[in-house]
């Protein structure tokens, strides 16, 4: 079995499917790159994965399932992506516990979320990265990365928050405060991005 490590690049709103978002995929050592799409909660929990800034008040799932790992001498190893089935993705997660290797089904998503906590690579069968990977930019010219200040591109964000810009600094940090009080991690992820921006350009 000949598996190419993968590296997440960024998050896009999918038109495809409501509701839903891409997670883009690219191979560690090569251009190609595989989306995934995934529903809201599982891009909102990716990306406080991902954003060491965002502390949550209380554990969210994935990080419970971290703690529990932890307290019981359970270490994840890797994940694999090892089926796409009728444009599904199904992956493993490769746990060690007391010398036993353990390979445990999972969500993508899950198991994607729970590599960054773990700081744990992502794995793919070669078939599968032949088959639905692309090399075309244009293909997806939405992509967004963590970084942007645009992060989620949902409809419903753009409609309610479009004029962010236009609120001052000060009502920005309480509105942050109250996201987070509120677990909006969303909105809280979106206020943060524009105020580092703001501070980027001082």
């Amino acid at each position: 079995m000949e598996l190419v490590e993968l590296k997440i690049q960024g998050i896009t709103y999918s038109d495809n499917t409501s509701g839903a978002f891409a997670l883009i995929l690219q191979e560690t050592n090569g251009s190609r790159k595989l989306p995934i799409v995934i529903g809201g909660f599982e891009a909102q929990s990716i990306t406080i994965g991902l954003d060491k800034k965002i502390k949550t008040s209380r554990p969210l799932t994935h990080e419970l399932f971290k703690s529990f790992a932890e307290k019981f001498g359970i270490k994840l190893n890797y994940i694999i992506i090892s089926k796409l089935k009728d444009g599904v993705f199904f992956s493993n997660i490769v746990c060690e516990n007391n010398d036993d290797i353990i390979k445990i089904d999972s969500r993508t998503s899950d198991a994607i979320a729970l590599s960054i906590r773990f700081n744990a690579p992502i794995f793919v069968k070669k078939d599968i990265l032949d088959e639905a990977g692309f090399a075309d930019d244009e293909k997806y010219s939405k992509e967004i990365n963590f970084t942007d200040n645009n992060f989620f591109k949902d409809e419903n964000s753009n409609k309610n928050y479009k004029n962010i810009k236009k609120i001052s600094t000060n009502n920005i940090r309480k509105m942050l405060e109250n996201s987070l009080q509120n677990e909006d991690y969303e909105m809280a992820a979106r206020l943060r991005d524009e105020l580092n921006f703001r501070k980027s350009i001082k």
